[in-house]
């Protein structure tokens, strides 16, 4: 039988989980601002194996609306340039024969209302994935209840994963305005 405690504990973990994935999940998104971001989980085919741009080239943002791609090799020039193109996150490459050079454009007022409305998706998955845990949480101590743990234990257990589930849920809200904020700023 677990403890109320390690139940807590093991809630607690999961909803975190929760608020990490939302989290890396909005770094992906574009917000008008330059961010070496974009470019994860785009594979570029390095001598036959598939690896990230970071993993053949320097990337680095030189100013708030551009991100610079410096292949190690020259040859990895035309690979990488494939790679974005193929990878439809909305940005065109030019290169000029050493650097590959990616302008973020200014996005439209009807372009941030789409952004909100993913980051909004996002935070239902987020708020989803919470709800899961609380629920999983509370039958934990159901069945502790059932194996020996004194009734009032249990329900004062299902009490806090009830404040754990409003906290993780304040957490979401935070992170969400925080990232609308950035986004609808022009």
């Amino acid at each position: 039988m677990e403890t109320t405690q390690q139940i807590l504990d093991n809630c607690s973990g999961r909803m975190q989980k929760g608020i990490d994935f939302l989290e890396e999940a909005l770094l992906n998104l574009r917000a008008g601002k330059a961010s070496v971001n974009v470019l994860n989980g785009i594979a570029v085919d390095y001598y036959g194996s598939s690896m990230g741009i970071d993993k053949v080239a320097s990337v680095n943002v030189p100013d708030a609306r551009t991100i610079l791609i410096r292949p190690w090799e020259k040859n990895m020039i035309a690979p990488i340039e494939k790679a974005i193109i193929n990878s439809n996150i909305g940005l065109t490459p030019s290169n000029n024969g050493e650097e590959i050079r990616l302008v973020i454009p200014l996005l439209t007022e009807e372009r941030r209302k789409q952004i909100v409305k993913q980051v909004k998706e996002e935070a239902e998955k987020a708020r989803v994935s919470i709800r899961n845990s609380r629920r999983d949480c509370v039958e934990s101590f159901k069945k502790s209840q059932k194996e020996g743990m004194p009734e009032d234990e249990a329900k004062n257990g299902e009490a806090e994963s009830q404040k754990l589930y409003d906290k993780f849920s304040k957490k979401i809200d935070e992170v969400v305005a925080a990232k609308e904020k950035e986004i609808m700023t022009v």
